[in-house]
């Protein structure tokens, strides 16, 4: 496939996520990346597409994704970086459409066979995810909580908190939609060999959430790279955003220099 000097990125965030999720990382990818096209998507049910119903596959996430940037006229190849659920939708879409990707950049992620359940999603967190379905909480608490299974900088990012919680008041993900996501992951297998040529892994050490040897299993199994971050939690460009385009960044210019 022939790469675009400029290349378009597509950010896909993970269960119940959205667009706003990113913060300013999106804009400071885009500094590092002059010219470079950056297209935040919503998977159906999530964001400003929070009302419509998320679909029951991985497959179906896909086939959203591709009509929403048909419909916004952008154009493939793209380079697509996504974390957690969206790395699922990712893998699949370099399966069923590899002309459509000029590389990934899965982050966090984990999948099928790869991994046991219990890695996948560690178990200390079932009791914190469960009191988040089953108690009325408020948007703050919601989110407060989100934010310490998620970063390692939680202390240091408590100011993502309140706007975390206008998102959630402004754009609630329905607990239906909550449902079908977390079925369409845990339904999800994906393929035993790389789907495209061009992927990077990266992967937290101090996620609490997905073991990092998640990443490691992919990487192992599909024999693509993958970078290891030494303290991050599982919102990595939350916790350390610079290092993740830092990776990418290097990447891209081995990949244009083997190319070369």
């Amino acid at each position: 496939m022939d790469v675009p000097a400029v290349p378009t990125w597509i950010f896909l965030r993970g269960l119940t996520r959205e667009s706003a999720h990113w913060g300013s990382f999106v804009a400071d990818f885009a500094h590092a990346m002059p010219g470079a096209r950056c297209v935040a998507l919503d998977l159906p049910g999530n964001g400003l597409l929070h009302g419509v119903p998320s679909p029951a596959s991985v497959a179906g996430m896909v086939a959203a994704c591709r009509e929403a940037l048909a419909r916004q006229g952008v154009a493939p190849p793209f380079h697509l970086l996504a974390m957690s659920l969206g790395a699922m939708v990712a893998a699949e879409w370099a399966r069923q459409a590899p002309a459509d990707i000029a590389g990934c950049v899965l982050v966090n992620t984990s999948l099928r066979p790869f991994s046991p359940f219990y890695r996948r999603l560690r178990l200390r967190n079932y009791a914190a995810l469960l009191g988040l379905a089953l108690r009325r909480a408020t948007a703050e608490q919601v989110e407060q909580t989100v934010l310490r299974l998620t970063s390692r900088r939680a202390a240091e990012r408590q100011h993502v908190v309140p706007a975390w919680a206008g998102v959630r008041r402004a754009r609630p993900v329905s607990t239906a939609n909550a449902l079908r996501q977390l079925a369409a992951a845990a339904r999800y297998r994906a393929p035993a060999q790389a789907p495209v040529r061009r992927i990077l892994l990266l992967a937290s050490l101090g996620d609490g959430l997905v073991h990092c040897a998640c990443s490691q299993a992919i990487a192992q199994a599909w024999g693509v790279p993958l970078a290891l971050h030494p303290w991050a939690g599982h919102d990595l460009p939350l916790d350390d955003g610079p290092w993740v385009i830092e990776q990418v960044v290097r990447w891209m210019a081995a990949g244009a220099a083997a190319t070369a």
